[in-house]
């Protein structure tokens, strides 16, 4: 369809049976148009129309839609015109109801007729007429006629546009009716000259698609008005005169024009008085510039004159006249030298002055620019150092040896046409210094030697030559202090002063330092005498002179077992790995391993270069279990040196064939059981000293760790860890020997003294050649003390100058700037004031330029002055520059900004030059003055805002601040000064008109113009500005109000007057007339009102009908003759009367309603109108008491009656329903009726269940099919409706549907089992069941079934303890001490089964011997129920049976052995076949002796530890930062054993500690070290496996032996 459709459904208050639908369709659609398909936006179906028969009820307007039953939609039925059905409405729209029967529904339907674009904007005049002055002010506003467009919302009116929009814009306002009021605004001041006539066209638009237009015209004559100043052809004119030139030469010639006509078009120039206004006049009418004096280029090169340019209305304008004066070139450059040395010596820098010359020439520009040079070919150049002042200085180094003589001739000439020039010659000697240094022959030395060498043995010759002669060419060599690791270089080598030779001062060792660098300067005989530096490296050569040292295996002297060979290995077996370094380097680390002797040489063999010890052949049983193997492992040094290790290998797969083989114990029982007795008394001894030992050490750290809460520092001891990796950093060996470490820190090491080194290849560790069991710890490239924290820091303070004092009162301005003279070239300003007294002090010379004043007594100190008049002097027994003549600064620089003198002070021997400018200040001595003393202007008050008039500028002959700084207007209410900064540093002064001009208010104005300086005392000079306003129209009419108010009854009689409008023109004459006309074009304001276009009197000319328009807005336009304008809005509020009483229509009613009608079912609906409004026409309706019933409004003007509770046809069967309606109208109108009402009856009662749930017990392994229980429910209704059906709703079971576990029957509600049930798998279930009657629809109601399952003892017990594996050796023992009672063991058993059934009694079903042992009934527990004794056998078999209590009961067997014996041989002979005592004795004393040797071990290395921490810690108090302490290693004495069935414990853990020094070790921060443990893998006795375990004891915060984990 080609229109939108809205649709929307809610419920209103009436429930379901009312509801509302909207729709959206554009006027002027075609007779049967479709509007919306009414029963399907209803939810309601074409039959429900049909049978409800569906009708609209439009409440006796005019039908514009029809309703289509049979298709179930609304149609046009007449065509409908937007702005005829509602005008300016919005929005609009049209609301019916459509009412339904059987059952009673009542939808409201509102259809709402949106706009179409079809009414363009139209104007009610084509022309609008206006005559503006053209000094209208900008911001004149012009009230335009509105548009009037019949469409509304988008289609409406939407802007104006106004074209051309040179002068004028349009502003739109606003109001709150949605009304917009146009103005033309003048945004840009008119200008008749330019346009005497304007024609604009007013545009409005709409917002429709298509966009329509309307236009009209507005034709604008502007008036004229002088508003043009004078403007200059140009703002500056430049013009050149020669000097010289005679009076009456023209200038240039001043051009202004006025585009304003008669007298405000005449212009007058003149030139404002100023120091050139004698030499140049102007000629007042035609502006032509002449010469009236001479013009000396010499005294002033540039003339600027203001002239002001003015019309007869008081408007002027300003321009400047720059006149240039030309010079000519007739004077050629005088050289005059100053200055002159006749001898200089050879090592003179460049840049030292020779000779100094001042060229003068009198002429400018490039007449008098002069150039000078010199012959070529000589070491010498000329330079300009300032204006007029040349330097004759060295160019590039002398040498008297290739010339000890210059001729210097210097030619200097300018840049005129024809060029002028002059010359003058020189002569110069050179003399000998010295000046050459000695030179290195090589830019620096390497040197080798090596180590071990014999102190004092040479190791090279250095050598310089000089090139200068006799004892300037004498060399010495000196050795530079500098330092090698911390030690003087004087203590590794001595140089020979004389002939430059090198010994070693001691001898080298390679592996304590590989190579130095240290410099040896050169250094002549010369005064002052020079040097140079050379940097020499001595390289340290490697010796071999250290062993191999063997890592592992570790030589102890003597091991019983170090590695074991299975008699399965195969060939190339890897049996173990020979480690082994060498701390030389090169090929003397080159390693090599060979096999020396063995038990059997056909058996094992050596990897030559790795060490591994591998099988060359398969291992057999005829090969001998003990091997010993002697490895030998040799450098390749020359001579080599080498290092034995012997490795004792086992050939067993068994630890006790090995530990029978390695041992000699031939003796007998007794002997092993002495043995052994020893052993663990030896043990117990040793481990009580140990464990003892451990706990001092723990407590003393747990006091210490408390203590270290209140205290800063700890002095508990720090255990070193002596690392078994390393990193060898030369990498050439023939292995990497490579390795990480794992360290971790004590509690008190977060206290202790540490850094956290780089990483491992800047930190090194070596083996001391001295002893092969201690490290030590080097720093290479950087110590301690480079860490920015280290307490030997060196601080430098900046010294602090003093400043000098000055006691003059006048300003000394000082700077001494070095120039391209180098150290003979200096310049010093100073400021004086001008009018000081002769013989006034000027300043210190000597002291500003650091000379002293005996230089400038033998220096011969001169001014030189150019030729000038002297007016300072100097005094050279004082150091002094004096007032010679007083100064005037006016005339000696006139109107100069900067005056100042500048003269030279010339020094000879040696010759120095410096400049010296002595600037002369202002004081303030002149008042500013002006050149008349009043002047007048006549303005007119239609002076736009922004207009300019020149004043004249004051004078004074004062410079800078003592010059005119400011001006001042007074009083400033209308004018303000605005000031333009020449370039000259000259303001030109303007008066800018900044608030209109009012000449109602004030006509005439006296203004005071101020000129002020910035001296002290501060002086101001004055000028009386006198001001004529003249008269303009410039006053619009005003409104007394912007907003009025009346109110209007309606039916009033055509002429009543409602309100009357007042505007005021504060304009006179015809400026000040008013008229006033209605502007209204959008309604029928002009046909019911009209307005008294001379007293605003408002009244009525129509009929005003309130059902029609209750208010109005009439906006009333006042005008003056000047076309200036204003606007009001008046507002009229029609009041309405009460004439009509409220009229009850029904629109649907029911005669029969059911009993089962639902709360606020619709039975009747009823139509209210009143065509009075407010309180006349408030409508209240109400009913009768006493029925179950209501009456509700729905909508505006339309009520229902609807149910107000449960109706029952059994109670009441008919009821009669009075409505009245009454307004709130005085007196009150009311009216009302009757309606009858029928009850029907219906199915209104649902099944009910006896219970409100169900239990229901079945016994497991149920035939399927069996009769559980039965349900019942009953139904209130009769007949069909009455009948009950039974129904299994649908539910799941452990994910299975409860169909396949019950079924129910339909008539009688009896459930059945569909399978059989297991007690173990499911215990109970829940369903629920629905009882569901015959009507219709049909009422049902359900309930919860719940079914538990009963247990039956089908499950024997199961035995748990002790595990049946088919067979054991020995279970339980009992010792022959054991008494009555003792507890042996206890069978635990269970029975998945519940309740009795799974109640077990424990019995003793066969034994060995019954009269020894009894089993508990209830607890399983065995027990002796006699003291065992010596004659009852080892072994005791006993068969225990476990039974149920369930109907029939169940069973289950268990066999128990038990071995009554008092030690574990005993038991094993009896229970195994091994009859030989020595092997239960050998492994019993095996493993005693290694427990004893592991308890020792222990306890040693901690004596050792706590020994080596206080020598460590005496020795630490005597020295800084290093320390040499030996690495010792640490074993904690905790353990973790992973597997736990073994008798003794076998796995370590290794906790490291860092020593106080370890900050510069190479080290990586680990995991607690019990969070890694080593366990013994069963199945293969020679390989260790490491597993992490979860925590330790270290892992608990509150633990002595805390770690930090540090990232890094």
């Amino acid at each position: 369809m080609g229109w939108q459709v809205l649709l929307f459904i809610s419920l209103l208050s009436l429930s379901v049976v009312h509801g509302q639908v909207s729709y959206s369709i554009p006027e002027e659609m075609a007779k049967g148009a479709l509007i919306g398909n009414i029963a399907q936006d209803l939810g309601l179906g074409v039959e429900r129309l049909k049978s409800g028969k569906a009708r609209i009820y439009t409440a006796n307007t005019e039908e514009y839609i029809e309703l289509k039953r049979e298709r179930g939609v609304l149609l046009i039925k007449g065509r409908i015109d937007r702005e005829a059905l509602c005008g300016q409405t919005m929005p609009c729209a049209l609301h019916f109801q459509m009412i339904l029967e059987n059952p009673m529904e009542f939808y409201t339907v509102t259809v709402e007729i949106t706009d179409i674009n079809d009414n363009p904007p139209t104007f009610e005049k084509s022309e609008m007429k206006y005559e503006i002055s053209e000094s209208a002010v900008t911001g004149a506003r012009f009230v335009l006629e509105k548009a009037i467009d019949d469409d509304v919302g988008v289609n409406g009116l939407d802007s104006y546009a106004l074209k051309p929009s040179d002068n004028f814009v349009l502003k739109t306002i606003s109001r709150g009716d949605g009304s917009k009021h146009i103005e033309m605004v003048l945004q840009k001041p008119l200008d008749r000259e330019q346009h005497e006539h304007i024609s604009l066209i007013l545009t409005a638009v709409d917002g429709g698609e298509p966009q329509l237009t309307g236009t009209m015209q507005i034709v604008i004559t502007v008036m004229d008005a002088n508003d043009n100043p004078p403007v200059c052809s140009k703002p500056e004119y430049k013009a050149g005169v020669t000097e010289n030139a005679p009076v009456g030469t023209v200038i240039t010639t001043v051009r202004a024009t006025d585009i304003d006509k008669g007298n405000n078009g005449i212009v007058t120039y003149m030139i404002s008085k100023s120091g050139a206004a004698g030499l140049f006049q102007i000629d007042a009418n035609n502006g032509l510039l002449t010469l009236t004096g001479n013009v000396d280029y010499e005294k002033r090169r540039l003339y600027e004159l203001d002239v002001k340019v003015s019309d007869q209305g008081g408007l002027s304008d300003a321009c400047k006249v720059i006149v240039d004066v030309t010079d000519t070139n007739d004077n050629p450059p005088t050289i005059n030298i100053m200055s002159n040395s006749n001898t200089v010596s050879e090592n003179m820098k460049p840049g030292t002055v020779v000779t100094m010359l001042n060229i003068q020439d009198a002429d400018s520009n490039d007449n008098g620019k002069v150039m000078c040079v010199l012959n070529e070919n000589i070491p010498f150049a000329i330079k300009s150092t300032t204006n007029n002042f040349f330097t004759v200085i060295t160019d590039s180094d002398l040498d008297r040896e290739t010339a000890s003589k210059y001729n210097i001739t210097v030619t200097c000439s300018d840049e005129g046409v024809p060029s002028l020039s002059s010359s003058v010659t020189l002569t110069l000697q050179i003399s000998d210094v010295n000046d050459n240094a000695p030179v290195f022959e090589r830019s620096s030395y390497e040197a080798y030697i090596v180590e071990n060498n014999t102190p004092g043995l040479s190791i090279f010759t250095v050598k310089a030559r000089d090139a200068d002669w006799n004892q300037n060419a004498r060399v010495s060599y000196i050795l530079e202090d500098s330092s090698v690791n911390g030690v003087p270089v004087s203590s590794y080598v001595s140089v020979s002063a004389d002939s430059g030779v090198i010994h070693a001062v001691r001898s080298f060792d390679y592996e304590q330092i590989k190579d130095f660098h240290f410099r040896v300067k050169a250094q002549d005989g010369g005064s002052p005498p020079l040097s140079s530096n050379v940097t020499v490296k001595v390289m340290i050569q490697d010796q071999n002179d250290n062993p191999p040292q063997v890592l592992y295996p570790v030589q102890t002297g003597g091991s019983l077992v170090a590695e074991m060979v299975p008699r399965s290995a195969d060939v190339g077996y890897l049996v173990t790995k020979v480690v082994a370094v060498d701390v030389d380097s090169g090929q003397n680390a080159w390693l090599s391993y060979k096999l020396q002797k063995a038990t059997d040489r056909a058996l094992f063999e050596v990897g030559l270069q790795n060490g591994e010890i591998r099988t060359i052949r398969q291992v057999t049983d005829k090969d001998a279990v003990k091997q010993r193997l002697t490895v030998i492992v040799e450098d390749n040094g020359q001579p080599s040196r080498s290092a034995t290790v012997i490795v004792n290998v086992a050939a067993a797969d068994s630890f006790p064939e090995v530990l029978s083989e390695f041992t000699d114990f031939t003796q007998d029982k007794e002997y092993n059981d002495n043995l052994t007795f020893y052993l663990v008394l030896a043990l117990a001894v040793v481990s009580f000293l140990f464990i003892t030992c451990l706990v001092v050490i723990i407590s003393v750290k747990i006091y210490r760790w408390r203590q270290s809460r209140f205290l800063c520092h700890s002095n508990l001891p720090v255990i070193p860890y002596y690392p078994p990796r390393y990193s060898d950093t030369l990498g050439t060996g023939t292995l990497q020997h490579v390795y990480n470490y794992e360290v971790c820190r004590t509690t008190d090491s977060r206290k202790s003294d540490c850094k956290f080194g780089r990483a491992g290849s800047q930190n090194v560790l070596i083996m001391d050649p001295s002893s092969t069991g201690t490290m030590q710890r080097i720093q290479s490239e950087k110590s301690i003390l480079d860490e920015p924290d280290s307490p030997l820091e060196v601080r430098l303070l900046e010294p602090h100058w003093g400043k000098s004092e000055r006691t003059m009162n006048r300003q000394v301005l000082l700077f001494i700037s070095l120039l391209s003279l180098y150290s003979v070239f200096g310049q010093v300003s100073y400021s004086i004031p001008e009018e000081m007294s002769k013989g006034s002090l000027v300043g210190n010379i000597a002291q500003d330029l650091g000379l002293e004043i005996k230089r400038l007594v033998s220096g011969k100190a001169k001014i030189y002055t150019r030729n000038s008049d002297e007016y300072v002097e100097l005094n050279r027994e004082r150091g002094a520059l004096l007032v010679k003549e007083r100064i005037d600064r006016e005339v000696l620089c006139t109107e100069t900004a900067l005056c100042a003198l500048n003269l030279q002070i010339i020094l000879e021997n040696p010759m120095e030059f410096y400049s010296v400018t002595v600037q002369i200040t202002d004081i303030n001595d002149n008042a500013p003055t002006f050149e008349k003393s009043e002047m007048k202007f006549k303005i007119s008050e239609s002076a736009i805002t922004g207009a300019k008039f020149v004043l004249e500028r004051a004078l004074d002959l004062d410079e800078g601040i003592n010059g005119v700084q400011n001006y001042e207007l007074k009083p400033t209410d209308n004018f303000a000064l605005k000031l333009h900064h020449n370039a000259n540093g000259y303001k030109n002064v303007e008066m800018v008109l900044q608030k209109p001009l009012d000449r109602e208010k004030q006509d005439q104005i006296s203004l005071v113009l101020t000129a002020v300086d910035g001296g002290e005392p501060q002086m101001s000079g004055t000028m009386l500005i006198v001001i004529t306003v003249l008269d303009a129209n410039d006053n619009a009419p005003v409104f007394t109000q912007p907003t009025y108010k009346a109110t209007v009854t309606e039916n009033s009689p055509k002429g009543t007057v409602v309100a009357t409008v007042s505007a005021s023109d504060a304009d006179q004459g015809s400026n000040g007339k008013i008229t006033y006309s209605i502007t209204n074009t959008l309604d029928n304001v002009r046909k019911a009102f009209e307005v008294n276009y001379e007293n605003g009197e408002v009244s009525l000319i129509g009929d005003i009908d309130f059902e029609k328009s209750r208010h109005f807005q009439i906006n009333v336009l006042a005008s003056d003759d000047g076309g200036l304008t204003d606007s009001c809005k008046l507002i009229v509020d029609v009041q309405d009367m009460n004439d009509n009483k409220p009229e009850i229509n029904i629109m649907s009613k029911s005669t029969v309603i059911s009993e089962d009608a639902k709360l606020n079912t619709v039975v009747t609906m009823i139509n209210i109108e009143d065509l009075d409004s407010e309180e006349n026409g408030n409508v209240k309706c109400f009913i009768c008491e006493n029925v179950p019933f209501n009456l509700k409004t729905s909508t505006n003007n339309f009520y229902s009656l609807v149910t107000d509770s449960e109706l029952d046809r059994e109670t009441a069967s008919e009821y009669n329903i009075t409505v009245t309606c009454s307004d709130e109208g005085v007196p009150s109108l009311s009216s009302s009726v009757t309606l009858t009402l029928q009850i029907s009856d219906v199915n209104d009662n649902a099944p009910v269940f006896e219970r409100s749930s169900y239990e229901a017990y079945i016994v497991e392994n149920n035939t399927p099919g069996l009769s559980i229980f039965t349900v019942k429910a009953r139904d209130a209704d009769w007949n069909q409706n009455a009948r009950v059906s039974y129904i299994l709703e649908d539910s799941s079971v452990n994910g299975v549907p409860v169909s396949s576990y019950v079924s129910v029957s339909a008539d009688r509600g009896v459930i059945h089992a569909v399978r059989s049930f297991d007690y173990e798998q499911i215990k109970d279930f829940h369903f629920r069941v629905k009882a569901q009657d015959g009507g219709s629809p049909p009422l049902s109601s359900n309930v919860t079934v719940k079914v538990m399952i009963q247990d039956q003892n089908d499950n024997p017990p199961q035995v748990l303890y002790p595990v049946q594996t088919g067979g054991s050796l020995v279970a339980e023992m009992v010792p022959r001490s054991a008494d009555v009672g003792y507890l042996v063991t206890k069978v635990v058993a269970v029975d998945v089964d519940s309740g009795q059934n799974a109640w077990l009694s424990y019995k003793l079903q066969k034994a060995t011997d019954r009269a020894l042992f009894e089993v508990g009934l209830q607890n399983g527990e065995i027990r002796t129920i006699r003291q065992v004794t010596d004659k009852d056998a080892v072994k005791q078999r006993l068969t225990v049976i476990v039974e149920d209590n369930g109907q029939p009961s169940r069973s289950a067997t268990v066999i128990v052995n038990v071995a009554v014996a008092d030690s574990f041989p005993e038991v094993l002979s009896e229970f195994t076949d091994f009859t030989q005592d020595k092997e239960y004795n050998d492994n019993l004393t095996f493993y005693l002796v290694l427990a004893l040797a592991v308890v020792s071990f222990l306890f040693i290395t901690c004596l050792v530890v706590i020994i080596s921490v206080k020598i460590y810690r005496w020795r630490q108090s005597r020295v800084l930062c290093h320390s040499n302490l030996p690495v010792i290693p640490y074993y904690p004495p905790r353990y973790s054993d992973t597997l736990g069935t073994g008798t003794l414990q076998h796995v370590y853990n290794y906790e490291v500690c860092r020593t106080t020094d370890s900050r510069k070790s190479d080290c990586k921060f680990g995991t607690a070290g019990s969070q890694n443990v080593l366990i013994m893998d069963p199945s293969y006795t020679g390989t260790m496996q490491r597993i992490q375990s979860e925590k330790s004891i270290l892992d608990e915060p509150d633990s002595p032996l805390e770690r930090t984990d540090i990232p890094l």
